[in-house]
């Protein structure tokens, strides 16, 4: 089932306590496209680049059949750059560099065989933006999964209201659900963010898994304790491209599949943190994925015998 993603194909800068890349490839849709291909096809993308984009990077996706008719390419300019330096918890990081570049005048634009896809996932962008393709849709999808940060909720907190009203689930950290709530319970923080639209919350808690919130039920999901964490870049988007890569595959968008979701989106981010950029995606295979979704399966199974 064809899944539209918006998002940002760039390139970033990254330094992390294990090591150091000056240029590799990235972008919240780039990320995602390269995780939920494992899952289903095709993926249809919609971004910009600069002139500078790499030419074997957008045929690596197109064999993952990732439809790139929705990219804007702009000759005379340079793709996204984003720069940042992780501190020692890997949790936590300092953005050093950000240039727009392309970014700076995109409008993007839904094309016409991308009409009545069933799944759309609006990646970390301007709220603005996600809006603008949401209504280029003729039909609603089936369902409509946001990904955002703090930094929009500073600077674009009314579009993001706004955006929030016509999703069906909403993806952010518990810092940000802390901050867009005005609450520090997370269970509270996602009844008041329930509240503003979405129908789902999938609360992200790094190396200690994922909440997710729908009406009064609540799920965690535990995340696999890695030996390397190599690099933390693009494991929400990878995480994304997980989820919503396998509930298109099953079609099926319930509360009870979307555990599920989690399961699988946590096991692709799991790989992504494993080596610089979106190289670890590009090498797993489906017996990887299986293999370590066993993994997942063995964590949360315990057997308890009642004295």
């Amino acid at each position: 089932m064809a899944i539209i993603t918006l998002g940002t194909m760039a390139f970033d800068a990254i330094e992390t306590p294990f090591g150091k890349i000056d240029k590799i490839v990235g972008g919240s849709a780039t990320y995602v496209a390269y995780s939920a291909s494992h899952l289903t096809q095709p993926i249809q993308q919609i971004s910009i680049v600069g002139n500078d984009f790499p030419d074997e990077e957008m045929n690596e996706l197109k064999k993952r059949n990732v439809q790139l008719t929705g990219v804007e390419i702009v000759a005379d300019q340079k793709s996204f750059f984003w720069s940042g330096k992780y501190h020692l918890d890997m949790n936590s990081r300092d953005t050093l560099i950000t240039d727009l570049n392309v970014l700076a005048n995109f409008k993007p634009k839904v094309p016409e065989e991308y009409q009545g896809a069933e799944f759309l996932m609006l990646g970390n962008l301007m709220p603005g933006l996600q809006i603008s393709v949401i209504e280029q849709l003729r039909t609603r999808p089936k369902l409509v999964v946001l990904d955002t940060m703090n930094f929009w909720m500073e600077t674009a907190l009314d579009d993001l209201k706004k955006v929030l009203g016509m999703v069906d689930v909403l993806m952010i950290n518990d810092s940000e659900a802390r901050q867009l709530s005005g609450e520090f319970s997370l269970v509270k923080s996602a009844k008041r963010i329930l509240q503003m639209g979405p129908k789902f919350l999938v609360i992200k808690k790094g190396e200690h898994g994922a909440l997710l919130f729908h009406e009064d039920h609540v799920f965690f999901a535990p995340a696999l304790p890695l030996e390397d964490v190599f690099d933390p870049t693009g494991a929400g988007d990878s995480f994304a491209g997980g989820f919503i890569g396998h509930i298109a595959k099953t079609k099926d968008i319930s509360f009870e599949n979307m555990k599920t979701a989690i399961i699988v989106g946590s096991a692709l981010a799991s790989f992504c943190v494993e080596k610089f950029g979106p190289q670890r995606l590009k090498e797993i295979t489906k017996q990887d994925i299986d293999t370590r979704l066993s993994e997942f399966v063995q964590l949360v199974n315990f057997d308890i015998d009642l004295v």
